[in-house]
């Protein structure tokens, strides 16, 4: 399994690309996207020696069923996708991608529904959105035993910090001022 840490920055647009393939950044999230563009663009960011993990939900054009996901593999070649959906997670495991199943915390009772959903499906990481909480982030790995990643709301180094704290393995952020930290 490839291991993520320290901080993973999230492309939302494009006028960043060039700035991240010159980084010393492993990986980069593709955030927003067309399909028409992924193609091209996860083979530059690959030439630049630069793991990619794609979005799925929020590439537009994509539906991500079976034929869809067989066209990810075959044609785009993620290193590892990101999605709210378990469904979506079982197929990239299912065709050995890294995998993070991104969890949106809005009340107790849909942390214990993903909770259950994410130990069904046991994917590589979890993301946490807003990542802000390190009591949330404990009790999310403790339930689960999988690596946090915290997201969402990250807007500053204390933030950064505070979810650290809580026992995040890695930070997502979209703040490229927060990139370098």
């Amino acid at each position: 399994m490839h291991e993520l840490k320290g901080v993973l920055p999230v492309l939302r647009n494009m006028k960043e690309f060039e700035r991240l393939l010159k980084s010393d950044h492993e990986y980069i999230i593709f955030l927003e996207i067309r399909l028409a563009q992924l193609k091209q663009l996860v083979l530059v960011a690959k030439k630049a020696n630069k793991k990619v993990i794609l979005h799925v939900d929020l590439i537009q054009g994509l539906k991500t069923d079976a034929y869809g996901f067989e066209y990810l593999v075959r044609e785009v070649k993620p290193d590892g996708v990101v999605s709210t959906r378990s469904n979506v997670i079982a197929l990239a495991k299912k065709n050995k991608l890294l995998t993070i199943q991104r969890l949106f915390l809005l009340d107790s009772q849909a942390l214990e529904h993903n909770i259950k959903l994410i130990n069904q499906v046991k994917p590589d990481y979890i993301e946490i959105l807003p990542g802000i909480i390190p009591s949330v982030i404990k009790e999310v790995f403790d339930k689960t035993g999988i690596p946090v990643i915290a997201g969402g709301l990250i807007r500053t180094q204390e933030d950064i910090q505070l979810a650290y704290n809580g026992g995040a393995k890695a930070i997502s952020t979209s703040q490229p001022e927060l990139w370098k930290i």
